[in-house]
């Protein structure tokens, strides 16, 4: 087994990476550190969860003190773009964590908050500067900062970038950056339009992926429930309602969908704060710690806080709208089960939305288990496993059993799959409502 001592990585570092808990690389940054360490460019396909900041920070920290040089007035030695503000602050945060006591400096560039304190950051240079495209183009417009010196360039989910409209920004951005650079290339996917970008950018990289492409959480126990539109806020407020519901995150589509969801599940008693795009950063923030803090039960949100948001210990996943890409709901549903736990994702699907289900399910090749509650009747229409191997017969199911994670069934002599919460199985995911 590799050990991160086995990846080339400094004394210091070491430690830093042993104060945070960790003892062994994820699969990620077993391959991926030893390539960046020897200046390799880097295309990285693996999914939120999997580790990859810690995959090229810790590289990077070592290389931005071997040899330790200052930047220059308002330069960077290191830029990594981020899709969302949320991402950015959490990307820093971990160089901050990993490089204390290394003399490296950080600063972050985002929207939602004052120029002054982010152009005083970089008046001096710095080491790491991690910004969102659209802010960083403002600084660069009005001469506060500048991208000639910078020596590592990390595109961070470049297919999110995708979805929210930055692949030119970023080819703007490109054309700034010296020709000479190392460059790490990170998506979850691989869609047309990502690919080009990558060939545009990297160099001889080391592809290294880590799962198959959009695959689903192994670990999350999915489940689809049939119902009527006008009835999803009632249904949603029932199964927010358990007590082993204790984090969740409930998404929707729109912003202004997500403010009218956060209000009325607010007026049926369950403590809840919505995050979109249109909130202030500190008003994201905020929204973000009372959730970690308990101070609220869910974040009502949209696809902005599917990536990249690392909150521990989210027990349930609600799509209260299915999302129009069906590689978005691999990522929302991935919100759970993180580090080695367990967790439920639970979909409301009204008739509309019956073709979204389909292109989730043919994506990640899964029937989810389903139950239909239209007009009042709980009646399961479906509960089906993972499709059996070509050439292989689908195992017949044995009466009064139940079924694993993966939608499987499950012999006598196999341990029941529970979900880490008071040993509920597959067959008791539904609250009592």
């Amino acid at each position: 087994m590799t050990e991160f001592t086995d990846l080339g990585l400094a004394g210091g570092l070491l430690g830093a990476v042993r104060a945070e808990g960790y003892e062994t690389p994820t699969p990620i940054q077993a391959k991926a550190i030893p390539a960046i360490l020897a200046g390799r460019d880097l295309l990285g396909v693996a999914q939120t969860g999997t580790g990859k900041t810690a995959a090229f920070a810790l590289p990077m920290l070592q290389a931005l003190t071997r040899p330790r040089k200052p930047a220059g007035k308002r330069a960077c030695r290191a830029l990594i773009l981020s899709p969302t503000r949320e991402l950015a602050q959490q990307i820093a945060e971990s160089f901050r964590t990993y490089g204390a006591g290394s003399g490296v400096t950080v600063a972050v560039f985002v929207g939602g908050v004052k120029y002054g304190a982010q152009i005083k950051s970089v008046a001096n240079g710095v080491d790491v500067l991690v910004a969102t495209p659209g802010r960083l183009i403002d600084h660069i417009q009005q001469g506060n900062a500048r991208l000639d010196e910078t020596e590592i360039f990390v595109l961070d989910e470049a297919d999110q970038m995708l979805d929210l409209g930055f692949l030119e920004p970023i080819r703007k951005l490109i054309r700034k950056l010296p020709r000479q650079r190392q460059n790490l290339f990170f998506s979850a996917t691989m869609p047309p339009a990502i690919a080009t970008l990558a060939g545009e950018i990297l160099h001889d990289p080391l592809e290294v992926r880590v799962a198959p492409q959009a695959t689903t959480v192994e670990r999350v126990v999915q489940r689809v429930i049939h119902i009527e539109t006008d009835r999803k806020r009632d249904i949603l407020v029932d199964l927010l309602a358990p007590r082993d519901v204790t984090r969740a995150i409930v998404f929707t589509k729109t912003k202004r969908g997500a403010d009218r969801l956060a209000k009325f599940v607010a007026a049926a008693g369950v403590e809840v704060a919505a995050i979109h795009g249109d909130k202030s950063q500190s008003q994201r923030e905020r929204a973000l710690a009372d959730l970690k803090a308990g101070r609220v039960k869910a974040l009502i949100a949209t696809d902005i806080a599917a990536r990249g948001i690392d909150i521990e210990a989210v027990s349930h996943v609600f799509n209260y709208e299915l999302p129009h890409v069906p590689e978005a709901y691999v990522h929302r549903i991935g919100r759970t089960a993180r580090a080695g736990g367990a967790g439920i994702a639970i979909s409301l699907c009204d008739g509309a939305e019956r073709g979204l289900l389909r292109d989730i399910e043919k994506l990640t090749r899964l029937a989810i288990p389903a139950e239909d509650r239209r007009s009042g009747v709980r009646t399961p229409i479906a509960d089906s496993a993972r499709p059996a191997a070509p050439g292989k017969k689908k195992p017949r199911r044995r009466r009064g059993r139940g079924t694993g994670p993966s939608g499987g069934g499950q012999s006598a002599s196999q341990p029941r799959q529970a979900n880490g919460r008071g040993g509920r199985d597959q067959r008791d995911w539904r609250p009592a409502v």
